[in-house]
């Protein structure tokens, strides 16, 4: 899963990064709103961690994140 799809169905993966990263506020991620260079920011400020380890964090999430804007098939 690319970003891209990730910032352009933001409020649907919002649960996901809550369930990953539950230090987050709805508020904060409505700041946030899909941009990838501020929520690697709030996650190096968040959980004090580098940006190299935000960065290796985000690119698992991507990695294994579902995509919540395809429907379900049975």
């Amino acid at each position: 899963m690319n970003w891209d799809r990730i910032e352009g169905n933001w409020k649907q993966f919002k649960g996901q990064l809550k369930e990953k990263w539950g230090r987050f506020t709805d508020d904060e991620l409505d700041v946030v709103a899909g941009k990838r260079d501020q929520f690697l920011g709030k996650l190096q400020e968040k959980y004090g961690i580098t940006k190299d380890e935000a960065q290796r964090q985000l690119l698992e999430f991507e990695k294994n994140c579902k995509d919540v804007s395809q429907p379900a098939t049975r």
